[in-house]
């Protein structure tokens, strides 16, 4: 009978005893505990000895960050002053009436942003059925090319189109998404699905819920089609099948993490999609692929059921084909929610007519001429803004260090030595996410102060301004301060005019908005659109499939 593991245990807790003690004593550090501890042949696992609770990735802090210098208390009475009763009341956004003939390409109709599909779904022009085998064919068609999906959900999504065209059939119409299929980053649990945050390792892992995002849509009506892929652990466009294309250019990958979104919407093969953001994950890849997406200020949509990143940081958004598309879907997912505790519900309402001269509208040096002066045209007055605040943060190592301790150190311990001699998946875990690890609380501390300093600052650079448009788009300084954007496809450039293969691609700009000024950057940006049709074009997709 081999008894090493008890004798082992009793190491254990003999070591974790006379550890205690000493540092109560004063004989011996915390450096030293560690390097004691780090020399013992077996493995150290005092918080499971201790009987500390488990933690996985998801569960929050009891510290919740948010995106209002003033905090959360002086926001909420600012709007109760503001709007009164009206605060939490929603303010529904229909769209306006189909003109024409329909599409009877299913190309055409494949490529219709929402809030055409939606009119013609409730009209039953269209049935959701039949979109959602246009959509599913066209997965099977493109994504062996794109690798933009990591799960189909062809019997969820009959059945749920089947189920939406039966209540619209009674007139129980449920709003613009009711019928709409769409696809969602595989970082959000989906009932009966894996949920693979991209890397081999949870190939296999399913989490039995639908994330909140999910059920807010599925009660809007939408129909689930895929889990869209993410680069691993929402880094980058490669995950565990290779790399994201773009669609309008499949030698480049789509950008990164939410790229199976950006690549699945700009090639039609969902009506519209949901990604996230920590720090650039939603903008870039809606840049890459030219399309339309908010990426909300922080706390406007719950995170519940998505991979943990940075409790601080991490957004959720929608990725469309027009901004109005971005305001439907917004609509239906936005406001608090208990189980995300930094959610919470401010006024949004959507103008598709909005008076551009009552907006304060900046600009900054790298924004794009012509899409100012189009502002200008359509009644603006952009004003060239000075420098934004510059600060550089490093709180989101901290956070996903201590996200994916579970996953770097699956025994509780300390993070596994990367000697010779291990397998690769506890290789690649030796290496990930190890940054943050050794940082001493007080620094992270003092780095959220720092943090609270910046955020003053750019209020007071945006104090006599709505929003801002940027051609950089901001992205470090904006996902730490919070501050929403939205990005606009605005014309189209030749890109490596010079080499063998030079390639049209979109060009897009960003809008920056004050802090829960969503609605009024999405209004502008609507503005826009209304009289261009660069949101509008396609990519040539001939040669895929």
């Amino acid at each position: 009978m081999d008894t090493s593991d008890g004798r082992d245990r009793l190491r254990r807790r003999d070591f974790i005893k006379a550890a205690v003690t000493a540092v109560a004593a004063g004989s011996l550090t915390s450096r030293e505990l560690r390097a004691e501890a780090l020399a013992r042949p077996v493995a150290w696992t005092v918080r499971q000895e201790l009987g500390l609770l488990p933690l996985g990735n998801g569960e929050p802090p009891a510290v919740a960050f948010q995106a209002y210098p003033g905090g959360t208390g002086a926001l909420m009475e600012r709007l109760w002053l503001e709007h009164g009763e009206g605060l939490f009341r929603r303010t529904p956004t229909e769209p306006e009436p189909w003109a024409g003939p329909v599409p009877t390409d299913e190309e055409d109709l494949a490529f219709l942003p929402v809030h055409r599909l939606s009119v013609l779904v409730r009209e039953r022009r269209v049935t959701s059925v039949e979109l959602t085998d246009i959509y599913l064919e066209r997965l099977r068609r493109f994504d062996p090319v794109l690798l933009c999906a990591v799960r189909v959900l062809e019997g969820r999504a009959r059945e749920e189109a089947q189920q939406a065209d039966a209540e619209i059939r009674d007139g129980r119409w449920r709003g613009p998404l009711h019928g709409i299929p769409y696809g969602v980053k595989d970082l959000f649990s989906v009932r009966g699905a894996p949920t693979t945050w991209g890397s081999a390792d949870f190939e296999d892992q399913v989490i039995d819920e639908d994330a909140e995002v999910v059920v807010r849509l599925r009660e809007a009506g939408a129909v689930l089609l895929a889990k869209l892929a993410t680069g691993e652990f929402a880094l980058g466009d490669r995950w565990y099948r290779g790399q994201t294309k773009n669609p309008w250019n499949v030698e480049e990958g789509s950008s990164g993490s939410s790229a199976g979104p950006g690549s699945a919407t700009a090639a039609a093969c969902v009506a519209f999609a949901i990604g996230t953001e920590t720090r650039g994950s939603i903008v870039s890849p809606s840049r890459r692929c030219g399309l339309s997406a908010l990426r909300p200020t922080f706390g406007r949509v719950s995170r519940y059921g998505g991979m943990v990143l940075s409790w601080s940081m991490d957004k959720t958004g929608p990725m469309c084909r027009s901004v109005e598309d971005c305001a439907l879907v917004f609509d239906a997912i936005h406001g608090a929610s208990t189980r995300d505790p930094a959610s919470l519900t401010t006024p949004f309402r959507f103008e598709r007519d909005i008076d551009l001269a009552s907006l304060r509208i900046g600009y900054t040096e790298d924004a794009p001429e012509s899409f100012v002066r189009a502002l200008s045209d359509l009644g603006a007055t952009p004003q060239r803004i000075g420098a934004l605040p510059e600060l550089s943060l490093s709180q989101l190592t901290v956070e996903s260090a201590a996200a994916f301790d579970f996953h770097v150190s699956p025994d509780g311990g300390e993070p596994l030595p990367p000697p010779d001699g291990l397998s690769a998946a506890d290789l690649r875990r030796a290496t990930r996410f190890t940054a943050g690890r050794d940082v001493r609380g007080m620094d992270y501390l003092n780095e959220q102060r720092r943090r609270l300093v910046l955020m003053r600052r750019m209020e007071e650079a945006m104090a006599d301004l709505d929003m801002f448009v940027s051609g950089s788009g901001e992205v470090r300084l904006t996902n730490d301060t919070g501050h929403p954007s939205v990005v606009v496809p605005y014309d189209f450039g030749i890109r490596n005019p010079d080499s063998e293969r030079p390639t049209t691609m979109p060009l897009t700009t960003v809008i920056v908005g004050d802090l829960f000024a969503d609605d009024k950057i999405l209004s502008v940006a609507h503005a826009f659109q209304k009289g261009t049709d660069w949101h509008l074009r396609r990519p040539d997709l001939g040669g895929l499939g």
